[in-house]
């Protein structure tokens, strides 16, 4: 690969970090066999073939050996603080039972119970590889406490709703905003997450988008999630729609229309916007995301887990829509007997290429890399290894072939070796340097 005379001129001056690979897998770019990534002020200098980058460092490399190198990976959507919900609600009749579920079992959780499921799924995201997430946060006065206590970039999303508690939608928002201003700036940075169109009121719908709109935020909504929410908003009946009229919502925002094309009446579609789920598209939905370049999250294990019909990937990328991967929460992943699960992307691109055997094992992994950092804002940032890029890498052991280790990555199930956030390695990784 070749570079400016200036960047490599730079990379014989100030202190440099270089790391070889067997592989290293740029995502952008093609595929380096003893490859090296040039790492200096927390930031990509370089990258290459060791070979061709060797005559131009100034100091010893650290050498990973057997392993693909590649770009942390970005989890687009998370719950982090529902961690420890794993296993305690098993998959229901209907979606409708489930928030219903849910909602009980937050209900009998206290500020340390948030805290430490939060602090576990932090974990647990490192250990797996994430460096960067979208975590919807639900006690936002955790989020000081947590910020401090993880080395992953986390955006987090102050989750609003108002339907049950009847609020006023002004004061929900200000409360919000006032919880942002209050959060310390740094690596991590706070936006608003009206929770769904079935949970929250237009009003509210429309301040939050004006306010993304005005100060330039990133914003993200569960939206056209299930069959049940489909329904209610397309014929105005089904077990949510009775639902909630009984929980005296007004449903005079419901009949003849699409939850897509909800949020289009209330003004929220634009490219700073992160539609999770998206299910369930009438005709049409898809080119109004496309037009409006919406951002798209799949979540497939979650997806498994309500049993919903099959992801419209195939229709949403054909029209151009950024299609990236999350998590979603471990409160609806299947928890085999016995077994543990965890918060992990590899998991999510299996679970993905599974259900859609036809994708190129390279394009899976964009979807757990540079389309989750499009979505999130961090395009040329993140999810990618480019020069000007964060220094954020993973390294997964692997023996095979270029032509093969994007497969061999896709359905990885070996521990990760290593991980560096900013330039820095994180400590309790078995090829991690001291």
């Amino acid at each position: 690969m070749i570079w400016s005379s200036r960047i490599l001129e730079s990379l014989t001056v100030g202190p440099l970090k270089i790391v070889r690979a067997r592989v290293v897998l740029p995502i952008r770019q093609p595929r380096l066999s003893n490859g090296a990534v040039v790492v200096s002020g927390g930031r990509i200098q370089a990258v290459g073939r060791w070979k061709d980058l060797r005559p131009h460092c100034a100091g010893s490399p650290t050498d990973l050996g057997e392993v693909a190198l590649l770009p942390g990976l970005v989890n687009a959507h998370c719950h982090l603080d529902y961690t420890h919900m794993a296993g305690q609600l098993a998959p229901p009749r209907s979606f409708t039972d489930w928030i219903k579920r849910i909602t009980e079992l937050k209900g009998t959780w206290n500020r340390d119970d948030f805290a430490r499921s939060w602090r576990h799924g932090a974990q647990m995201l490192i250990r797996t590889g994430t460096t960067v997430v979208g975590d919807v946060e639900s006690v936002p006065d955790l989020l000081p406490e947590m910020w401090q206590a993880t080395p992953l970039r986390v955006t987090s999303f102050i989750e609003l709703t108002g339907v049950r508690s009847r609020r006023a939608p002004g004061a929900i928002l200000d409360e919000a905003l006032a919880a942002i201003a209050a959060l310390p700036r740094g690596r991590h940075r706070a936006f608003l997450s009206p929770h769904a169109p079935y949970s929250t009121t237009p009003e509210l719908l429309r301040r939050c988008g004006a306010i993304a709109r005005r100060r330039r935020w990133r914003m993200t909504t569960h939206i056209a999630e299930s069959e049940e929410e489909h329904a209610m908003f397309t014929r105005g009946a089904g077990p949510m729609f009775d639902w909630l009229e009984r929980n005296q919502r007004d449903m005079s925002d419901c009949g003849g229309i699409s939850p897509i094309q909800h949020l289009a009446r209330q003004n929220l579609l634009g490219n700073h916007l992160l539609a999770v789920h998206a299910n369930y598209l009438d005709r049409g939905d898809a080119e109004l995301l496309a037009r409006y370049r919406v951002h798209v999250i799949h979540c497939p294990r979650s997806h498994a887990y309500f049993g919903h019909r099959p992801f419209p990937v195939t229709a949403l990328m054909r029209r151009g829509v950024n299609v990236c991967l999350g998590t979603d929460s471990l409160a609806t992943v299947a928890t085999p007997r016995g077994q543990a699960v965890a918060l992990d992307l590899f998991e999510e691109m299996r679970v993905f290429a599974r259900a859609h055997p036809g994708w190129p094992p390279g394009a899976v992994l964009r979807l757990a890399t540079l389309n989750g950092a499009q979505a999130l804002g961090f395009a040329g940032r993140t999810g990618e290894i480019t020069p000007g890029a964060w220094a954020d890498l993973i390294a997964i052991p692997s023996s095979v072939g270029l032509r093969e280790v994007a497969a061999a990555l896709v359905h990885n199930r070996q521990p990760v070796a290593a991980v560096m956030i900013g330039g820095e390695w994180v400590p309790g990784f078995p090829s991690a340097p001291p």
